[in-house]
């Protein structure tokens, strides 16, 4: 959506820009707000007005001191948040240092719902989706190995008691799940 010669250039969003359109029956209306610290007013209006935010980071460099900026102007216009970890193909990106990462500095619960894939030679491959027990594959060309599959498990298990935590009627499920 960074339509302006200078938001092509620089590789960033300089002014927010709207979009919608149609998902499974609902129609959206996406804002692309900058990122960058010198138009944390543009962020700013653009908070007023949303229903969610998708905050996304960068899996290399995790938490910047913008997205600390950011991640407090939602808080202050309590604007409920989703997080996307991005790059994951990128050498040095650290999926769960990232996650640490948002712990630590943002002060939030992580609850991941992918577990990424990476090859012997560790390169990101794809993900296992823990709420829909899939494999999504980006340049998987593999089935996931059995111990993928177990640690899938074990890690849907800490995001199930997780959410379970947070939520009463998920507690009763999850309690009469595992009595």
């Amino acid at each position: 959506m960074d339509y302006m010669k200078q938001e092509r250039e620089r590789g960033i969003t300089i002014q927010a820009a709207a979009i919608t359109f149609d998902w499974k029956d609902h129609k959206v209306q996406l804002i692309d707000t900058p990122g960058h610290a010198d138009f944390t007013i543009e962020v700013e209006r653009s908070m007023r007005v949303l229903d969610g935010a998708v905050a996304v980071f960068d899996a290399v460099a995790g938490v910047e001191a913008q997205s600390e900026v950011v991640w407090r102007q939602a808080d202050r216009f309590n604007v409920p948040r989703l997080a996307f970890v991005n790059k994951m193909d990128r050498q040095g990106s650290d999926y769960d240092r990232c996650l640490e990462m948002m712990r630590e500095r943002l002060g939030v619960l992580t609850l991941s719902t992918m577990m990424p894939l990476r090859s012997e030679l560790g390169e990101y491959e794809g993900a296992i989706d823990l709420v829909g027990l899939e494999v999504v594959e980006g340049k998987l060309s593999r089935e996931a190995t059995d111990e993928e599959w177990s640690m899938a498990m074990d890690h849907r298990e800490v995001l199930l008691e997780s959410a379970a935590e947070l939520d009463e009627n998920l507690m009763d499920i999850w309690l009469e799940r595992n009595t």
